[in-house]
């Protein structure tokens, strides 16, 4: 297979040999960078657990960089709009400060696509056992390279707990450099991300030369037939590469369900549809012919969901809380998402220097 990111991993590579410039593209300048930082924004802040800090910003990318710490101990995580973990709870000791870089798409909506507006410009939440703020500010990046989400709501930016997806708990692990754009949406199959212009279409107008595209679509592909799903597979696939993008394949996370024996070979939790639609093997033999990567996302969640067993993975799903064996909860989303980036990395479509310290266990 062809390596499709390595445009990709040459502009990060040089922004990042440049000292952490947001704006990444081949076509940005260093005059564009420079003109960025002195329009730098310190967003208003109140409260103290959570704090609250909100910048009047149009929609667009933004670099944040806030420094934690204080006189006394802290532990401080942070997330932005829509419940997207930027930080995870990250401890400071007393007198210690800790500077912490990541990049963050504001839209609007600023959540699932079909959902509610949310409030304009970019809004950021420190919270944790003892919120510790000593500066944040916001700087504009135009042209920062995207990891752009298209999928259902397992992938997307879920509005209430203990709801969450995937991409939601990515940015995370990714430093200033590189934005995560989520335009996954609850109950969306592959023919409606195409049919509805605030989804699949939305997506691609964002996308840029080298931005990767990551689509993860079959849980509510429950009646689509074989060659109508290889078939808006690949409208996206195209799509995505006449607009000089990477698309990714992503195969859906497995539904908890198991059998007598303790494993998940039965089509309930390996999606496959009413019409018998294997639909993970169908994203894989589409990956192989059009020479599109592929995340194997069933298979990495199947290897971890029967490593826990029956018992111990309830807490990767919503069971205990909703009997729900589809939906993930937040610590099941960070997992999963950690997968996701695992295999990024090793398929060299992102590169290190992107990646959050700690990002992935060696």
């Amino acid at each position: 297979m062809r390596r499709a990111g390595t445009a990709l991993l040459a502009t990060l590579t040089a922004a990042t040999a440049l000292g952490a410039a947001p704006v990444a593209h081949a076509d940005a300048d260093v005059d564009a960078q420079a003109q960025a930082q002195a329009r730098a924004i310190a967003p208003d802040c109140t409260g103290t657990a959570p704090v609250v800090c909100h910048a009047d910003v149009a929609p667009g990318t933004y670099a944040v960089i806030v420094t934690l710490g204080g006189d006394e101990a802290g532990s401080t995580s942070v997330t932005a709009e829509t419940r997207r973990t930027l930080l995870a709870e990250t401890a400071t000791a007393a007198g210690e400060k800790v500077r912490r870089t990541f990049t963050v798409d504001v839209r609007t909506p600023e959540g699932e696509p079909t959902g509610p507006a949310g409030s304009p410009g970019l809004d950021l939440y420190l919270g944790g056992a003892s919120p510790k703020l000593d500066s944040l500010k916001v700087v504009p990046a135009p042209g920062t390279p995207k990891i752009v989400l298209v999928g259902d709501s397992t992938v997307c930016d879920q509005p209430g707990d203990p709801y969450s997806g995937w991409g939601q708990q990515l940015p995370q692990y990714l430093r200033r450099g590189i934005a995560v754009a989520n335009y996954a949406d609850s109950g969306e199959g592959s023919q409606s991300v195409l049919d509805n212009p605030a989804l699949f279409p939305a997506a691609l107008e964002r996308v840029r030369h080298d931005d990767l595209v990551l689509i993860q679509l079959a849980h509510n592909d429950k009646q689509t037939p074989r060659d109508v799903y290889r078939a808006n597979l690949t409208t996206m696939i195209e799509s995505v590469r006449e607009r000089g993008g990477t698309p990714v394949l992503v195969t859906p996370i497995v539904r908890r369900w198991f059998n007598s024996d303790g494993t998940l070979n039965n089509g309930t939790a390996l999606l496959v549809n009413g019409l018998g639609v294997d639909l993970p093997a169908e994203m894989r033999s589409l990956s192989a012919e059009l020479d599109v990567p592929l995340i194997d996302l069933t298979a990495l969640t199947k290897q971890r969901v029967e490593e826990l067993g029956p018992e111990a993975s309830k807490v990767l799903y919503l069971y205990n809380e909703k009997r729900d064996n589809t939906h993930t909860s937040v610590r099941g989303a960070t997992e999963y998402a950690t997968l996701v980036l695992g295999e990024l990395r090793a398929q060299q479509l992102v590169d290190d220097r992107v990646l959050a310290p700690g990002a992935i266990a060696e």
